[in-house]
């Protein structure tokens, strides 16, 4: 842009350029509000054209990026460049299986001078038909004896088979269609049908251990971060939750994602209902009516074996009938569920991370820094004050996450007063843009569970961990989609779930498979999961 002619820039002074360049970038901001209005019309007319065309509508704008606050406050990365990674020599991992003597054709005369190894790693595939012939004996008292098969053979299938089916299917994230296609074509006779009946027939081996992981991970765990996602459940929308640490990760689906759906599944697989201590504080806390409260806690009955037996106590109370906000079917039935949990030993020492959903609001409650920046994160200012409004506000918080960061390595309980006064300073603080300001205040309530770090040095700040797990979950629902079937939905969540925590506990899940199918290894048999839980989380 060229310079207007009467405008001397260099006879301004520096308050007047100062002035100068606000107004200009004033300017600039108004001009991209109009622009920004006038591609919303464009797009609208796009639509509307498409629409009278019989056009189908324009794809979703992309969601905004990341605002890099996670990497860009590590401790690390202030005081290490990044290395170059060096690659260490593989020979000396390897194991050697066969050896292959290969002889050169040599002229007369010529003299032998040793050998020159080179290592190879090939794969072996091939299909084999095995017939088992099993001896028969008639005993003299009329008994047949007859000679076992070998353990993991399942509906004339082998344990390998089995094995390269779960593994493809869950860790590989291949579908069943092109499972039967990779088998057919290398010689094994098998269909789809038998291919989804190989993997419901694991869960009896399976679903157990992932119920005795989810149990052990809850009973021990001092922190675990939650997390949600949407999924296919028999043609019908349905969730599925999350619930894992730096040990353990547990999948379960179900219709809807309430607080009640989060607080069964904390129950890991036991279905009764209590009316505990637990209970009616947590009753008491969700102003649950005093009429209701004095009925559950004066009845002599405290311990519901399912949910038909407790809905069938309230009903006896009379508090199905009570028409007052909170409900207090709802609210009693948190409480008791609750109750059920605290008393089964989960979570009793335990933090509850997640991104700030109320159905994850239990306990005691942390909520992830990464969500509440991305709030800020994600405002679009219009003027250039509200722009330097939003970039100080995150600077401030970045450095504040950053501190946060420094105190988990290295607690204090000076630093950590200091840290309380310096999120006061930061979120009460006005800009003049109210929608930052209203969300500020609102994050400013949230005190004590932004800063539940600062009691509990080892909980996490976010819950990057829930949302990498639950990573592979959205993939498997975006290559195979739903299940038809509620086998079909307990086998995705189990196997999804072992296999993630097999990757926590760094055991390979290929041998595990084998392991529990009954394939015989050089290596000694896998202790059950839970047990490696539970010492993970004492060491």
């Amino acid at each position: 842009m060229s310079q207007p002619p009467d405008l001397d820039l260099d006879a301004l002074s520096h308050t007047e350029l100062k002035t100068l360049v606000i107004q200009l970038l004033g300017t600039v901001a108004e001009l991209k509000q109009i622009i920004v209005q006038q591609r919303e019309e464009i797009g609208q007319l796009r639509d509307e054209i498409a629409r009278l065309k019989g056009l189908p509508p324009r794809p979703p704008a992309a969601k905004a990026k990341p605002s890099g606050m996670e990497q860009a406050t590590n401790p690390e990365a202030a005081c290490k460049k990044r290395s170059r990674r060096r690659r260490g020599a593989k020979r000396d991992k390897l194991t050697v299986t066969r050896e292959v003597v290969l002889k050169p054709t040599v002229p007369a005369g010529a003299r032998f001078k040793g050998y020159e190894d080179i290592l190879v790693q090939d794969l072996c595939i091939k299909a084999e038909v095995i017939r088992y012939r099993r001896e028969r004996w008639l005993t003299a008292e009329g008994q047949t004896i007859m000679a076992a098969l070998p353990p993991g053979i399942s509906g004339g299938y082998g344990p390998e088979l089995q094995r390269v089916i779960l593994g493809l299917h869950t860790q590989g994230q291949v579908t069943s269609e092109r499972l039967e296609a990779i088998l057919t074509g290398t010689g094994i006779d098998i269909s789809k049908r038998q291919v989804l009946r190989l993997i419901g027939r694991q869960m009896t081996t399976f679903e157990p251990e992932d119920q005795a992981v989810l149990r052990a991970g809850l009973a021990t765990a001092r922190w675990i971060t939650v997390d949600d996602t949407g999924t296919k459940l028999t043609r019908k929308t349905g969730f599925v939750i999350q619930i894992g640490d730096d040990r353990f990760t547990a999948f379960r689906s179900g219709e809807t994602k309430s607080r009640e759906r989060f607080l069964s599944v904390l129950r890991a697989g036991h279905t009764d209902y209590r009316v505990s201590a637990e209970a009616i504080a947590y009753m008491r806390a969700r102003n649950l009516t005093g009429s209701a409260v004095e009925a559950l806690q004066a009845h002599p009955d405290k311990t519901f074996a399912d949910e038909a037996a407790w809905k069938a106590h309230l009903a006896a109370l009379g508090i199905d009938q009570l028409e007052v906000t909170p409900d207090p079917v709802a609210v009693a039935t948190e409480g008791a569920l609750w109750g059920a949990v605290r008393d089964h030993g989960f979570l009793s020492h335990t933090v509850v991370v997640s991104d700030g959903a109320g159905q994850f609001r239990i306990g005691d409650h942390a909520l992830c820094w990464v969500h509440a920046e991305r709030l800020v994160h994600k405002l679009i200012p219009v003027t250039h004050e509200q722009r330097r409004a939003v970039e100080i506000a995150c600077t401030l918080i970045w450095w504040l996450y950053r501190d946060l960061k420094l105190y988990k390595i290295d607690p204090c309980p000076k630093r950590a007063a200091a840290l309380r006064a310096r999120f006061d300073r930061i979120f009460p603080r006005r800009s003049g843009y109210v929608t930052l300001d209203q969300l500020m205040s609102r994050l400013h309530r949230r005190k004590p569970e932004l800063l539940r770090v600062l009691d509990r040095p080892e909980i996490p700040l976010h819950t990057n961990g829930s949302e990498s797990d639950i990573r592979a979950f959205v993939t498997k629902r975006k290559i195979s989609g739903g299940t038809m079937s509620d086998d079909g939905r307990i086998a995705r969540d189990v196997m999804l779930g072992l296999q993630k925590t097999c990757m926590k506990l760094g055991i390979s899940f290929w041998r595990y498979l084998g392991d529990r199918i009954g394939i015989p290894g050089p290596r000694q048999p896998i202790p059950p999961l839970a047990e490696l839980v539970i010492a993970a989380a004492s060491s």
